[in-house]
């Protein structure tokens, strides 16, 4: 597998955060902005449950390359 196209998709029952690397420039906003989900040197490096669905889209609206989105839960 390409380490440059990894992506990943973290889930915590009403959204999917949807993490593509190659878009990734690394600023450290989603740390900055919430540093109880994120945790780039930990496996994994999101931690969903330590935050509210909306605190969490917040912080990713944030992020400015892209590399993180949100994908809705669909019933």
């Amino acid at each position: 597998m390409d380490k440059n196209k990894l992506i990943k998709e973290y889930h915590n029952g009403e959204i999917t955060i949807v993490w593509q690397s190659e878009k990734c420039i690394h600023s450290g906003n989603c740390v900055h902005h919430l540093p109880t989900v994120f945790h780039p040197k930990e496996h994994p490096w999101v931690k969903m449950e330590n935050a509210t669905t909306e605190e969490i889209v917040a912080a990713i609206a944030k992020c400015p390359s892209g590399a993180l989105s949100i994908k809705a839960k669909i019933d």
